[in-house]
């Protein structure tokens, strides 16, 4: 299984203003976009090109498109906010949706909401989800993928811990990772520390 932590100073000095605790939500979302937008160009670094005939103002040549669907799929709600980063470069790609809490009781996660696109099973799918820490909504949402026909799948996430990575490798040996940066340790309350704190509220500016 593919793991690759992306680094650019561009993303390191990004990363950096989101973790600060004073950083606004505005901030925090333009930057988790800008990140977004730059971690595209290793993702999609193996898409494959078809050679299509073109004309330019000068002559006839060939050039290369695109040569298959891509298929966001965030996890809500903290997903949502690297979404559109993305897209801002891949504007054809579609998007599914996939909404996960945890069980207080059992800790495993739980789905509340699922909505599929066309074509999913022929498409080059990108789950999406800013943390992955103990890796079991990740897992989940990388089943469901799965379960709707997703074949060809990667896991986008901007900040990771060692048990997340562990459990992905585990439970979907054929789906890559890739990350901004490998945190040191998972606390007792389940956060990455040093982290970003809770994602979906610093994104949506909810406690």
């Amino acid at each position: 299984m593919s793991f690759t932590i992306i680094k650019h100073p561009l993303i390191i000095d990004k990363l950096t203003r989101m973790r600060k605790v004073e950083t606004s939500s505005k901030d925090f979302r333009e930057n988790l976009n800008e990140i977004g937008q730059l971690m595209v160009y290793e993702i999609f670094r193996d898409m494959p090109l078809k050679e299509v005939d073109i004309e330019t103002p000068v002559t006839k040549t060939k050039g290369y498109t695109i040569d298959v669907p891509v298929v966001l799929i965030p996890i809500i709600r903290a997903g949502l906010g690297m979404t559109e980063g993305i897209q801002k470069l891949v504007p054809t790609a579609r998007i599914a949706h996939i909404g996960l809490y945890r069980n207080e009781e059992t800790l495993e996660p739980v789905e509340y909401y699922a909505k599929k696109t066309k074509n999913i099973e022929n498409s080059y799918v990108i789950v999406v989800d800013p943390m992955l820490a103990t890796g079991g909504s990740a897992s989940k949402a990388i089943e469901i993928a799965k379960g709707w026909g997703a074949k060809q799948i990667k896991f986008v996430c901007l900040v990771s811990v060692k048990e997340g990575i562990e459990k992905l490798q585990k439970d979907h040996p054929d789906v890559e990772i890739y990350t901004a940066s490998l945190d040191p340790i998972l606390n007792e309350d389940g956060y990455i520390v040093p982290g970003l704190g809770d994602a979906g509220d610093r994104i949506f500016g909810t406690k």
